[in-house]
């Protein structure tokens, strides 16, 4: 399969270094002005991937529209200015799949809408979620990921193209669900965060239940299975969110209580945002994120505003 990545950040690479690995025509997309870019341009390696020869590297968005596949890694709040910037070379019968968890803050939109928004011609999309982190999978970790689509006939094909020994993919049947679920983990990724800066580790336990349980109530408000939260895209990342030494999220959440610097993007503090509003769009509450959000947005003291949180949900489990 000729494929495309739109995107050179940890994820982008890993997935064309991924895709080629397991044999298929691979060409990775980069903006010029991208130091990333530059570095693979230079050196073909990023200090922890390095991406053999046959991998194609272009600088030229409409080139890397041509083929038939394109899979898209980049910040999920740039999304809709790369989409809108896309539609402007008028793709026609090309699948394009979201590598990526977040949601539109401003309206709320999952990612897989915004493609719908923008491109006008006949073209398909998907979603590839699930947990892993590139340092494990480089190192030969493997992992489950999922892929969802509204075509059935696209799930098919790219669960028989993309899997291997690393990845095994499973079909996803809830596209609102493991959207939502996969954005909304990263929430609780840096709620986690906060509480390992506090001290508080032994509190996870509670917050991934309290989590699951909050967001598969939003999944079904929205119209999806709320059994969603629980697979692979929620509560089957929370591994590698909540705990491990990888996750972006929550690292954000342990610097921020302990008042350092963190420069790594970590999508959850945009996606808490559009999550509160969601909450107050469909009529329910979110105690997790309005709490995170409460901190981040408010001016929240960490400490209290997680006190009040526990103390709240101990009240009533379910």
């Amino acid at each position: 399969m000729n494929i495309s990545v739109i995107g050179c950040g940890r994820w982008g690479s890993f997935i064309a270094w991924y895709l080629n690995k397991i044999g298929h025509s691979v060409s990775l997309y980069g903006r010029e002005n991208s130091d990333r870019m530059q570095e693979w341009i230079k050196t073909r390696s990023n200090g922890s991937l390095e991406l053999p020869g046959e991998i194609e590297l272009t600088v030229n968005l409409e080139k890397a529209l041509e083929n038939e596949m394109i899979i898209i890694s980049v910040n999920s709040q740039g999304f809709r200015n790369l989409m809108n910037e896309i539609e402007e070379y008028s793709p026609i019968g090309k699948t394009f799949v979201l590598c990526m968890k977040g949601l539109e803050i401003g309206t709320g939109k999952r990612l897989s809408e915004i493609v719908s928004e923008t491109l006008k011609g006949n073209n398909n999309t998907a979603v590839w979620l699930g947990p892993g982190h590139v340092q494990e999978f480089c190192a030969g970790v493997p992992n489950c990921m999922v892929i969802d689509s509204e075509n059935e006939e696209v799930k098919t094909k790219m669960i028989s193209a993309f899997s291997g020994e690393l990845i095994r993919f499973y079909i996803g049947t809830d596209l609102i669900g493991n959207e939502i679920g996969a954005a909304a983990k990263n929430v609780v990724g840096i709620a986690a965060g906060m509480l390992d800066g506090l001290g508080l580790s032994s509190l996870k336990g509670a917050l991934m239940s309290r989590g699951t349980r909050e967001i598969a109530r939003l999944i079904k408000a929205m119209g999806g299975s709320e059994l969603s939260a629980y697979g692979l895209c929620h509560l089957g990342d929370y591994e590698a969110t909540v705990f491990s030494k990888y996750s972006h999220n929550r690292r954000y959440g342990e610097a921020l209580v302990r008042g350092e610097e963190y420069t790594e993007l970590a999508e959850g503090y945009y996606t808490v945002k559009a999550l509160v509003m969601l909450a107050e769009k469909y009529y329910i509450t979110l105690p997790i994120c309005e709490a995170v959000y409460t901190v981040l947005y408010k001016g929240g003291e960490v400490k209290e505003t997680l006190n009040n949180l526990f103390a709240r949900s101990l009240k009533n489990e379910f």
